[in-house]
Protein backbone atom coordinates (compact mmCIF):
# COMPACT_ATOMS: atom_id res chain seq x y z
CA UNK A 1 0.00 0.00 0.00
CA UNK A 2 1.37 3.49 -0.93
CA UNK A 3 2.52 5.92 1.72
CA UNK A 4 2.50 9.57 1.32
CA UNK A 5 5.07 11.98 3.14
CA UNK A 6 4.48 14.91 3.06
CA UNK A 7 7.55 17.71 3.58
CA UNK A 8 7.83 21.43 4.98
CA UNK A 9 9.88 23.40 2.34
CA UNK A 10 11.31 22.69 -0.77
CA UNK A 11 14.57 23.06 0.58
CA UNK A 12 13.95 20.04 3.26
CA UNK A 13 12.76 18.27 -0.26
CA UNK A 14 16.11 19.50 -1.96
CA UNK A 15 18.36 18.52 0.70
CA UNK A 16 16.71 15.02 1.09
CA UNK A 17 16.79 14.17 -2.61
CA UNK A 18 20.38 15.10 -2.55
CA UNK A 19 22.73 16.51 -5.58
CA UNK A 20 20.60 14.83 -8.84
CA UNK A 21 18.16 12.51 -6.59
CA UNK A 22 21.57 10.86 -5.36
CA UNK A 23 19.52 10.05 -2.25
CA UNK A 24 16.42 9.32 -3.39
CA UNK A 25 17.77 6.74 -6.01
CA UNK A 26 19.57 5.05 -3.52
CA UNK A 27 16.90 4.35 -0.78
CA UNK A 28 15.15 3.44 -4.04
CA UNK A 29 17.60 0.30 -5.38
CA UNK A 30 18.49 -0.25 -2.11
CA UNK A 31 14.88 -0.76 -0.59
CA UNK A 32 13.06 -1.57 -3.91
CA UNK A 33 10.71 0.82 -3.66
CA UNK A 34 9.39 3.87 -5.88
CA UNK A 35 9.74 7.27 -5.01
CA UNK A 36 7.86 9.76 -6.77
CA UNK A 37 6.90 13.40 -5.50
CA UNK A 38 3.99 15.93 -6.32
CA UNK A 39 4.54 19.22 -4.88
CA UNK A 40 5.18 19.15 -1.60
CA UNK A 41 4.36 15.77 -1.00
CA UNK A 42 6.48 11.99 -1.81
CA UNK A 43 4.75 8.73 -2.55
CA UNK A 44 6.40 5.26 -1.34
CA UNK A 45 4.87 2.45 -3.75
CA UNK A 46 6.28 -1.20 -3.27
CA UNK A 47 5.78 -4.19 -0.84
CA UNK A 48 4.45 -3.50 2.23
CA UNK A 49 7.39 -4.09 4.42
CA UNK A 50 9.97 -2.63 1.53
CA UNK A 51 7.55 0.63 2.12
CA UNK A 52 7.52 0.72 5.95
CA UNK A 53 11.33 0.35 5.78
CA UNK A 54 11.75 3.12 3.15
CA UNK A 55 9.23 6.01 5.49
CA UNK A 56 11.54 5.01 8.60
CA UNK A 57 14.47 6.11 6.92
CA UNK A 58 12.97 9.37 5.44
CA UNK A 59 11.31 9.76 8.70
CA UNK A 60 14.69 9.75 10.45
CA UNK A 61 16.56 11.93 7.60
CA UNK A 62 13.65 14.61 8.36
CA UNK A 63 14.28 14.21 11.88
CA UNK A 64 18.13 14.66 11.61
CA UNK A 65 17.70 17.66 9.01
CA UNK A 66 15.65 19.80 11.87
CA UNK A 67 18.99 20.35 13.05
CA UNK A 68 20.75 23.49 10.77
CA UNK A 69 24.34 22.19 11.47
CA UNK A 70 23.16 18.86 10.15
CA UNK A 71 23.59 18.17 6.66
CA UNK A 72 22.99 14.50 5.40
CA UNK A 73 24.99 12.81 2.26
CA UNK A 74 24.34 9.69 0.42
CA UNK A 75 27.41 8.16 1.78
CA UNK A 76 25.23 8.99 5.48
CA UNK A 77 22.48 7.08 3.87
CA UNK A 78 24.45 4.19 2.69
CA UNK A 79 25.30 3.61 6.66
CA UNK A 80 21.82 4.22 7.68
CA UNK A 81 20.56 1.63 4.54
CA UNK A 82 23.32 -0.52 6.45
CA UNK A 83 22.30 -0.39 9.75
CA UNK A 84 18.00 -1.25 8.61
CA UNK A 85 19.57 -4.07 6.29
CA UNK A 86 21.38 -5.68 9.15
CA UNK A 87 17.99 -5.69 12.01
CA UNK A 88 15.97 -8.65 11.70
CA UNK A 89 12.19 -8.90 13.16
CA UNK A 90 9.44 -6.94 12.30
CA UNK A 91 10.14 -4.52 15.56
CA UNK A 92 13.16 -2.85 14.20
CA UNK A 93 14.89 -0.36 15.68
CA UNK A 94 15.96 3.33 14.88
CA UNK A 95 17.64 2.99 12.37
CA UNK A 96 19.55 6.08 13.23
CA UNK A 97 22.11 7.04 16.40
CA UNK A 98 22.91 9.55 18.68
CA UNK A 99 24.55 12.62 17.83
CA UNK A 100 23.86 14.39 20.50
CA UNK A 101 27.36 13.88 22.23
CA UNK A 102 29.85 14.54 19.26
CA UNK A 103 27.39 16.59 16.38
CA UNK A 104 28.56 19.75 17.37
CA UNK A 105 32.50 19.47 17.42
CA UNK A 106 32.95 20.37 14.03
CA UNK A 107 32.24 23.90 12.71
CA UNK A 108 31.31 22.18 9.53
CA UNK A 109 29.89 19.02 9.50
CA UNK A 110 28.05 16.86 12.44
CA UNK A 111 30.55 13.98 13.51
CA UNK A 112 28.88 10.91 15.58
CA UNK A 113 28.31 7.48 15.33
CA UNK A 114 26.77 5.88 12.17
CA UNK A 115 26.66 2.36 12.59
CA UNK A 116 25.51 0.23 15.82
CA UNK A 117 28.69 -0.58 16.98
CA UNK A 118 29.87 2.72 16.76
CA UNK A 119 27.08 3.63 19.16
CA UNK A 120 28.06 1.16 21.48
CA UNK A 121 31.84 3.02 21.82
CA UNK A 122 30.47 6.25 22.03
CA UNK A 123 28.59 4.91 24.79
CA UNK A 124 31.20 3.16 26.68
CA UNK A 125 33.46 6.11 26.45
CA UNK A 126 30.79 8.23 28.29
CA UNK A 127 29.75 5.63 30.97
CA UNK A 128 33.52 4.17 31.35
CA UNK A 129 37.25 5.64 32.32
CA UNK A 130 39.31 3.19 30.11
CA UNK A 131 37.82 2.08 26.72
CA UNK A 132 39.61 -0.62 24.55
CA UNK A 133 38.25 -0.39 21.30
CA UNK A 134 39.24 -2.91 18.95
CA UNK A 135 38.25 -3.76 14.96
CA UNK A 136 39.77 -2.94 11.68
CA UNK A 137 40.40 0.24 9.92
CA UNK A 138 38.08 2.43 9.12
CA UNK A 139 35.73 1.78 12.09
CA UNK A 140 36.18 5.27 13.39
CA UNK A 141 38.03 3.91 16.53
CA UNK A 142 40.24 7.31 16.75
CA UNK A 143 37.92 9.71 15.07
CA UNK A 144 35.23 9.38 17.55
CA UNK A 145 37.71 8.96 20.52
CA UNK A 146 39.08 12.51 19.37
CA UNK A 147 35.44 14.05 18.84
CA UNK A 148 34.36 12.97 22.30
CA UNK A 149 37.86 14.49 23.65
CA UNK A 150 37.00 17.66 21.94
CA UNK A 151 33.67 17.38 23.16
CA UNK A 152 34.94 17.05 26.73
CA UNK A 153 37.35 20.25 26.51
CA UNK A 154 34.84 22.25 25.13
CA UNK A 155 32.72 21.43 27.98
CA UNK A 156 35.84 21.79 30.38
CA UNK A 157 35.42 18.29 32.08
CA UNK A 158 38.96 17.48 31.36
CA UNK A 159 41.93 20.37 31.51
CA UNK A 160 44.20 18.38 28.34
CA UNK A 161 44.19 16.24 25.76
CA UNK A 162 46.89 13.59 25.18
CA UNK A 163 47.14 11.99 22.15
CA UNK A 164 49.78 9.67 21.68
CA UNK A 165 51.05 6.16 19.80
CA UNK A 166 53.83 3.80 20.12
CA UNK A 167 56.50 4.48 17.06
CA UNK A 168 56.95 1.25 15.88
CA UNK A 169 59.46 1.18 12.53
CA UNK A 170 57.70 -0.77 9.87
CA UNK A 171 60.44 -1.86 7.46
CA UNK A 172 62.25 1.62 7.36
CA UNK A 173 64.80 2.84 10.40
CA UNK A 174 63.83 5.70 11.67
CA UNK A 175 67.28 6.78 11.76
CA UNK A 176 67.56 6.93 8.63
CA UNK A 177 64.80 9.41 8.21
CA UNK A 178 65.37 13.06 8.07
CA UNK A 179 65.47 16.24 10.81
CA UNK A 180 65.03 16.04 14.23
CA UNK A 181 63.08 13.39 16.54
CA UNK A 182 60.00 15.63 16.16
CA UNK A 183 60.61 15.11 12.64
CA UNK A 184 61.60 11.91 12.67
CA UNK A 185 58.20 10.60 14.96
CA UNK A 186 55.86 13.19 12.95
CA UNK A 187 54.65 10.69 10.43
CA UNK A 188 53.81 8.26 13.19
CA UNK A 189 51.60 10.90 14.61
CA UNK A 190 49.99 12.42 11.53
CA UNK A 191 46.49 10.91 11.76
CA UNK A 192 45.79 11.83 15.31
CA UNK A 193 46.73 15.46 13.80
CA UNK A 194 44.16 15.03 11.16
CA UNK A 195 41.56 13.86 13.12
CA UNK A 196 42.03 16.81 15.59
CA UNK A 197 42.39 19.15 12.57
CA UNK A 198 38.99 18.38 11.16
CA UNK A 199 37.66 19.26 14.45
CA UNK A 200 38.85 22.78 15.91
CA UNK A 201 40.37 25.84 13.93
CA UNK A 202 43.89 25.80 13.16
CA UNK A 203 44.79 28.54 14.80
CA UNK A 204 43.74 27.26 18.34
CA UNK A 205 44.86 23.91 18.11
CA UNK A 206 48.40 25.90 17.26
CA UNK A 207 47.88 27.66 20.85
CA UNK A 208 46.57 24.53 22.64
CA UNK A 209 49.55 22.64 21.57
CA UNK A 210 51.89 25.40 22.69
CA UNK A 211 50.62 25.98 25.87
CA UNK A 212 50.15 21.96 26.63
CA UNK A 213 46.16 21.83 26.52
CA UNK A 214 46.69 19.33 23.50
CA UNK A 215 49.95 17.20 23.84
CA UNK A 216 50.68 14.88 20.49
CA UNK A 217 54.17 12.65 21.11
CA UNK A 218 55.08 9.09 21.35
CA UNK A 219 54.05 6.56 23.83
CA UNK A 220 57.89 6.84 25.21
CA UNK A 221 57.58 10.06 26.14
CA UNK A 222 54.55 8.76 28.87
CA UNK A 223 56.39 6.77 31.44
CA UNK A 224 56.96 8.30 34.61
CA UNK A 225 54.02 10.45 34.04
CA UNK A 226 50.78 10.66 36.09
CA UNK A 227 48.04 11.93 33.87
CA UNK A 228 45.20 13.71 35.93
CA UNK A 229 42.19 15.78 34.38
CA UNK A 230 43.06 14.33 31.09
CA UNK A 231 41.35 12.36 28.10
CA UNK A 232 44.26 10.44 26.72
CA UNK A 233 43.96 8.49 23.16
CA UNK A 234 46.79 5.47 22.71
CA UNK A 235 45.98 4.89 18.57
CA UNK A 236 47.35 2.00 16.81
CA UNK A 237 47.72 0.10 20.33
CA UNK A 238 48.39 -3.27 18.50
CA UNK A 239 52.00 -2.41 18.11
CA UNK A 240 52.50 -1.82 21.91
CA UNK A 241 54.61 -4.40 24.24
CA UNK A 242 53.03 -5.94 26.56
CA UNK A 243 54.98 -3.73 29.03
CA UNK A 244 54.53 -0.99 27.74
CA UNK A 245 49.96 -1.27 28.12
CA UNK A 246 51.13 -1.64 31.27
CA UNK A 247 53.40 1.35 31.48
CA UNK A 248 50.53 3.67 29.48
CA UNK A 249 47.71 2.01 31.75
CA UNK A 250 49.34 3.27 34.49
CA UNK A 251 49.61 6.65 33.72
CA UNK A 252 45.99 7.23 34.32
CA UNK A 253 45.07 10.11 37.29
CA UNK A 254 42.41 11.17 38.91
CA UNK A 255 39.34 12.71 36.91
CA UNK A 256 40.89 11.11 33.72
CA UNK A 257 39.79 9.17 30.49
CA UNK A 258 41.68 6.61 28.18
CA UNK A 259 40.93 5.30 25.05
CA UNK A 260 43.23 2.72 23.03
CA UNK A 261 42.15 1.86 19.96
CA UNK A 262 43.92 -1.09 17.75
CA UNK A 263 43.48 -3.64 15.03
CA UNK A 264 44.85 -6.58 16.26
CA UNK A 265 45.58 -8.18 12.64
CA UNK A 266 47.73 -5.95 11.71
CA UNK A 267 50.48 -5.50 14.28
CA UNK A 268 54.15 -4.69 13.74
CA UNK A 269 55.42 -5.82 16.41
CA UNK A 270 58.66 -8.17 15.95
CA UNK A 271 57.79 -12.21 15.57
CA UNK A 272 57.25 -13.35 18.68
CA UNK A 273 56.83 -10.92 20.78
CA UNK A 274 53.96 -10.35 23.36
CA UNK A 275 51.07 -7.92 22.19
CA UNK A 276 49.55 -5.58 24.82
CA UNK A 277 46.96 -4.77 22.96
CA UNK A 278 45.68 -8.48 22.94
CA UNK A 279 46.73 -9.11 26.53
CA UNK A 280 45.13 -6.02 28.03
CA UNK A 281 41.99 -7.68 26.01
CA UNK A 282 42.11 -10.83 27.68
CA UNK A 283 42.76 -9.66 31.05
CA UNK A 284 40.52 -6.57 31.93
CA UNK A 285 37.50 -7.35 30.21
CA UNK A 286 36.07 -8.08 33.63
CA UNK A 287 36.80 -4.90 35.62
CA UNK A 288 34.33 -2.67 36.51
CA UNK A 289 34.99 0.61 35.12
CA UNK A 290 37.00 -0.36 31.67
CA UNK A 291 34.57 -1.32 28.59
CA UNK A 292 35.81 -3.80 25.62
CA UNK A 293 34.35 -2.62 22.51
CA UNK A 294 34.66 -5.13 19.01
CA UNK A 295 34.27 -3.36 16.04
CA UNK A 296 33.50 -5.67 12.48
CA UNK A 297 33.45 -5.40 8.88
CA UNK A 298 29.94 -3.66 9.32
CA UNK A 299 31.34 -1.24 11.30
CA UNK A 300 33.94 -0.08 8.25
CA UNK A 301 32.30 3.75 7.21
CA UNK A 302 35.01 4.17 4.40
CA UNK A 303 34.54 2.95 0.90
CA UNK A 304 31.57 0.44 0.20
CA UNK A 305 35.12 -1.81 -1.08
CA UNK A 306 37.10 -1.55 2.24
CA UNK A 307 33.95 -3.56 3.86
CA UNK A 308 34.09 -6.29 1.67
CA UNK A 309 37.70 -6.48 1.55
CA UNK A 310 37.81 -7.02 5.51
CA UNK A 311 35.84 -9.50 5.17
CA UNK A 312 38.25 -11.60 2.29
CA UNK A 313 40.56 -11.19 4.64
CA UNK A 314 38.83 -12.52 7.82
CA UNK A 315 38.12 -15.42 5.30
CA UNK A 316 41.04 -15.96 4.35
CA UNK A 317 42.62 -16.37 8.01
CA UNK A 318 39.69 -18.50 8.81
CA UNK A 319 41.15 -21.46 5.97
Amino acid sequence: MPKLITLQSHQQAQALFGPHDANIRLIEKELKVKITARGDTIKLSGRTQNVKDAARLIGHILDFQKDPQHKISTQDIYYLLRSLKAQTGTAKENVGYDYTVTSHVSQTKPIGPKTKGQQEYVEAILSHDIVLGIGPAGTGKTYLAMACAVNDLKNQKVRRIILTRPAIEAGESLGFLPGDMQDKISPYLRPLYDALYDMMEADRIEKYLETGIIEVAPLAYMRGRTLNESFIILDEAQNCSAEQMKMFLTRLGFDSKAVITGDITQSDLPGGKPAGLLQARNLLGDIAGIKIIHFTGADVVRHPLVQKIIEAYDKSSNL
